[in-house]
C-alpha cells in the first residue's frame, strides 16, 4: 500500500537523500514512495545474537525473542539494531567492524539505503567490552555537580558514537519513591530538582556529542507498590505532576533530549504504552517534544502478556502506535506481520503508522543517515586497513587515561562522608584490618548495568576486560607502611556466621577496622541491588549487620564503609563508627577515591541524593513528606532518617553568615534576591554545597514540608570567603493545585539556606503578594546562584 504523493527527483539524488531541502519534504517524499512493509519496518529493530533463554537475560524474554530471518526481513528495511556490542564480549575494534558490514548489508539489502539507527546502553558509562565503567547515577546526584556529569555523559558519547553508535538509552530520570526498590542505583536520587538538573546535564553531554540520549522511564516506574519492580504505580495526578514528571520537562527543554522510553508500569489502570494522555497530548501537544517514543524492551507486548489490556499481538501494535510509541524495542514482536495485517484489514488506521514513521525517518534525517554522503564505516575504522580483522584488534581504546581521570573525578565527589569522629582522615596506622564482603571484590564498584556485570557474567570464561582495583588493592598503595589483615567475615548475601570469629580476631589485633561493605549489583534476583534485585527491608543484606556488630565489639575503632546500590539502615553504627563512608556503586576508579578519603589525599565533598534510614522498616524513606508522613504522637513509628538528603561532611568547617534579603515582597510573577557568606573555618580546603529549600506553610493543596529548589558547589581554601547570591523566581514556588493546572500563589514562604534537608543554616521570610498566577511548562524552572568574593572584613 503506497500514499499517492508525487515525488520529485533527479537522476542523481532522489529527493529523500537531498540535504538542500528541508527534512519535513524529504521525509514526506520518502514516505509517499513506500509500501506498507518498507513502512512498518522502520518503526521496529532486531536483536541479533540475543538469548531465547529467559532465565539467562530477563524474565519473559524467552516468550519475546524468537529467530529473526535477517535475509526475510532486511528488502524492506530496518529501522533500529539492538546493542551491537552490549550483547556479547567483543573487541570494540572488531564490534565496529561488524557493526560496519551489517549495515552495509542493511542499506545494500533495501531500495532506499536507509540504514538502522544502532542504539545501546550508557547507563554508567557505554555498555561494551573494555569500555570505562564510570560511577552509576546514584553517585552523580551525590556529587550536585551537574557541570562534571555534563563532561563525563560526552566521553561516554564520543565512544559511542567512534564506532557507529546513534542512540544511547540513558538517562533514568524516575525519581526515588522507595529504597526498596531494586532500580534505586539506576536513579540519581530522591529530589525532582536534583534528578531533573543532574539528568539534564548527562542529557547535554551526550547530545552534544551527536547521540541521542533516551530520557526512561515516562512515567511513574519509580513509585510503584512496596518497591517492587513492575508493579503497579500507586500515585495521584499532583504527585506524578510535581514530583515524578519534572525531570523529563527540564530535560526535553533544557536538554534537547530526542527519545523518550515509556515506563512498563501502568498508574491507575493505564499502562504507560498506552496511554494516549501521557505519549502524545503531554509529551508532545504540551511540551512539544518532537523526537521518538521508544518501547522499553517487550513493552508493548506486555500490554497483552502481563497488562491485559489487548487481545492479540495486532491489538497491542494498534494500542501503543494510538497513544503515541514510534519504535518496538529491542526486537520485532507486535510491529511485524500482526500489524501489517491490522493495517491491512483495517483494524489500525495507515494514518498512524505514517505518524511514527514521519518522526522516525526525520530522526535519521538529522542524524545524516538519509544524505547521499552517509558512510557505514564509522569515525574509529576510518583510513584503517579493514582486510585483516585480526589485525584490528585492539586498535579501539575506550578505555583511555583521559576516561580513567573523569571517572575518578566524579568518584571523588561522590563519595559521601556521613559521621566521624575524627578518626578520619587516617593518620599512618601500623596495623589495618580490612573485613567484609566487598573489601576484596573487583566487582563491587560496578552497578548492574556495567557491563562486566550486565552481560560479563554470562562469560565467565572472557576477560572482564578493564581493570577494577579492590579496596584492597588501593589501601595497600595508599598505606605502604601498614600491615594490612583482610577478613572477608560473612558474604553479601550469603547469611554465613561462621567466619564472625575470625574477624573479630583480625580486629581486635588492628589499630583500625574498616569494614566494607553493602550489595552486589545483578539482574532479576542474581544480586541484592540492580533491575529486579527489589529488597523486602533496607537492612543490610544477609549477615553483614551480624558483622559489624561483632566488629564494633572488638574495642577497635571502625570505619564502615559501603559500596552500595541504595542507602541501608546501619543500626549502632549510627552511633558507635569511628566514621562512615558511603559510596554508591562508584565505578572503575571507586577505590581509588575512598582510598584517597581514608588517607586525607582527597577531601569528602558529595552529598546524599537519597535520604538514609533509621531503621530498616521505615518506607518509604524520602524527605519529601508532607506534615502527616513526619514523627508525631499518634503512630510509634519513627520515619525520621538517621541521615537526611543532602547531608555529607567535610574535613573543615563552615561558618555561613550575613544573609541580606534585598526585598521580602514580590510578586506572584516576580523574584527575590538573597545573599550569604561562607567561609571555609578550618585549616583544610573543602567544598560545602549550599541548599535552597523552600517551605510554604499555607497551600490550597497539601506540600512537602519542604522542597529542593536550588543547589551550588563552593570551592575554598582555608580561610577563604564566598559571598553567594541566589535569585529565586516565584515560579519555583508554583505546584499543582485543585483545579489540575501549576498556580503560584500569594502568600508567605520560608526560603531556606541548609547544608541539608536536615540542617538549615539561614532562612528568609518572604512574600508573594498579588493574585494567583498560573504558569505552565514555559516557566522559570531556576534559582540563579552566582559567587564572588566576599568583602574584607
Amino acid at each position: 500500500m503506497t500514499a499517492d504523493v508525487a515525488v520529485e527527483t533527479t537522476p542523481e539524488i532522489p529527493l529523500w537523500n537531498d540535504p538542500a531541502h528541508p527534512v519535513s519534504t524529504r521525509v514526506d517524499a520518502l514516505i509517499g514512495a513506500m509500501t506498507l512493509q518498507e513502512k512498518i519496518a522502520q518503526l521496529y529493530g532486531v536483536w541479533v545474537g540475543a538469548s531465547d533463554k529467559g532465565g539467562e537475560v530477563a524474565p519473559h524474554q524467552h516468550d519475546m525473542e524468537e529467530a529473526v530471518d535477517l535475509d526475510a526481513l532486511l528488502p524492506s528495511g530496518l529501522g533500529q539494531l539492538t546493542r551491537p556490542f552490549g550483547t556479547v564480549p567483543v573487541d570494540p575494534a572488531l564490534g565496529a567492524l561488524s557493526l560496519m558490514r551489517t549495515q552495509a548489508r542493511i542499506t545494500s539489502a533495501n531500495r532506499f539505503g536507509i540504514p538502522a539507527v544502532a542504539h545501546e546502553e550508557c547507563l554508567a558509562g557505554f555498555a561494551a567490552w573494555g569500555a570505562t565503567a564510570y560511577p552509576v547515577p546514584l553517585s552523580w546526584g551525590a556529587t550536585f555537580d551537574p557541570g562534571t556529569v555534563r563532561r563525563m555523559a560526552a566521553a561516554i558519547g564520543r565512544d559511542m558514537r567512534s564506532v557507529g553508535v546513534h542512540q544511547g538509552l540513558a538517562p533514568v530520570l524516575d525519581v526515588v519513591r522507595d529504597a526498596r526498590w531494586g532500580r534505586v542505583e539506576e536513579t540519581i536520587g530522591e529530589d525532582p530538582y536534583l534528578v531533573a538538573t543532574i539528568g539534564t546535564a548527562y542529557v547535554q553531554g551526550l547530545e552534544s556529542a551527536g547521540i541521542v540520549a533516551t530520557l526512561k522511564h515516562f512515567a511513574g516506574y519509580s513509585a510503584s507498590r512496596a518497591g517492587r519492580n513492575l508493579a503497579p504505580s500507586s500515585m495521584g495526578s499532583r504527585e506524578r505532576a510535581d514530583v515524578l514528571l519534572p525531570p523529563f520537562e527540564m530535560a526535553i527543554r533544557e536538554g534537547g533530549a530526542r527519545s523518550v522510553m515509556h515506563a512498563y508500569t501502568d498508574t491507575d489502570g493505564m499502562p504507560s504504552a498506552a496511554d494516549e494522555t501521557l505519549l502524545t497530548e503531554l509529551l508532545r501537544d504540551t511540551w512539544g517534544f518532537d523526537g521518538t517514543v521508544v518501547a522499553d524492551y517487550f513493552g508493548i507486548a506486555f500490554l497483552k502478556t502481563l497488562h491485559g489490556i489487548a487481545a492479540d499481538w495486532a491489538d497491542a501494535a494498534g494500542a501503543a502506535l494510538r497513544a503515541g510509541v514510534d519504535v518496538e524495542l529491542p526486537t520485532v514482536k507486535t510491529f511485524g506481520a500482526p500489524l501489517v495485517d491490522a493495517v491491512t484489514d483495517g483494524r489500525v488506521p495507515e494514518a498512524v503508522v505514517d505518524r511514527a514513521l514521519r518522526r522516525v525517518l526525520g530522526q535519521k534525517a538529522l542524524l545524516g543517515l538519509l544524505d547521499p554522503d552517509w558512510s557505514p564505516v564509522p569515525p574509529a575504522l576510518d583510513g584503517v586497513d579493514l582486510d585483516d580483522p585480526e589485525a584490528l584488534r585492539g586498535r579501539v581504546d575506550l578505555d583511555r587515561p583521559e576516561n580513567r581521570e573523569l571517572a575518578r573525578e566524579i568518584a571523588e565527589k561522590a563519595v559521601v562522608l556521613l559521621t566521624n569522629d575524627g578518626t578520619l582522615p587516617l593518620a599512618a596506622p601500623r596495623r589495618i584490618a580490612l573485613v567484609g564482603p566487598n573489601a576484596a571484590e573487583a566487582t563491587a564498584v560496578l552497578g548492574c548495568y556495567s557491563f562486566p556485570l550486565h552481560v560479563g557474567v554470562q562469560h565467565p570464561e572472557i576477560p572482564v576486560g578493564i581493570d577494577l582495583p579492590t579496596l584492597r588493592d588501593t589501601l595497600t598503595a595508599e598505606f605502604p607502611d601498614a600491615d594490612i589483615t583482610v577478613a572477608r567475615g560473612t558474604g553479601v548475601d550469603d547469611g554465613d556466621l561462621t567466619r564472625l570469629g575470625e574477624a573479630a580476631d583480625a580486629a581486635r589485633q588492628a589499630d583500625i577496622v574498616i569494614a566494607v561493605l553493602g550489595d552486589r549489583a545483578g539482574l532479576f534476583g542474581r544480586g541484592t541491588s540492580g533491575e529486579g534485585c527489589d529488597a523486602d527491608s533496607l537492612a543490610l543484606p544477609g549477615a553483614q549487620q551480624q558483622l559489624l556488630d561483632a566488629l564494633l565489639d572488638s574495642g577497635t575503632p571502625v570505619v564502615t564503609v559501603l559500596l552500595a546500590g541504595r542507602p541501608y539502615a546501619l543500626g549502632r553504627a549510627v552511633t558507635e563508627s569511628a566514621a562512615i563512608v558511603q559510596s554508591f556503586f562508584p565505578g572503575a576508579e571507586g577505590t581509588h577515591a575512598i582510598a584517597g578519603v581514608l588517607s586525607g589525599r582527597t577531601s569528602p565533598s558529595g552529598r546524599l541524593p537519597v535520604s538514609v534510614p533509621r531503621g530498616p522498616g521505615s518506607q518509604p524513606t524520602t524527605y519529601l513528606g508532607a506534615r502527616l508522613a513526619q514523627l508525631s504522637d499518634v503512630s510509634n513509628i519513627d520515619p525520621t532518617p538517621a541521615f537526611g538528603f543532602g547531608h555529607g561532611l567535610t574535613y573543615t568547617g563552615f561558618a555561613w553568615s550575613d544573609l541580606a534579603v534585598d526585598a521580602r515582597e514580590a510578586g506572584t510573577d516576580g523574584e527575590f534576591t538573597l545573599a550569604l557568606t561562607v567561609r571555609n573555618t578550618g585549616e583544610r580546603s573543602g567544598t560545602e554545597v549550599v541548599q535552597l529549600y523552600l517551605h510554604d506553610p499555607v497551600a490550597s493543596v497539601v506540600q512537602p514540608v519542604q522542597r529542593l529548589v536550588g543547589y551550588t558547589r563552593v570551592e575554598l581554601e582555608p580561610g577563604e570567603s564566598r559571598r553567594v547570591r541566589v535569585t529565586v523566581p516565584a515560579d519555583v514556588a508554583s505546584f499543582t493545585g485543585r483545579d489540575g493546572r501549576r498556580v503560584v500563589e500569594p502568600g508567605d514562604l520560608e526560603l531556606r539556606l541548609a547544608a541539608s534537608s536536615t540542617d538549615a543554616r539561614l532562612t528568609a521570610t518572604v512574600t508573594l503578594t498579588g493574585p494567583e498566577r498560573h504558569v505552565d511548562h514555559t516557566r522559570r524552572l531556576h534559582a540563579e546562584f552566582t559567587h564572588e568574593p566576599a568583602p574584607r572584613d
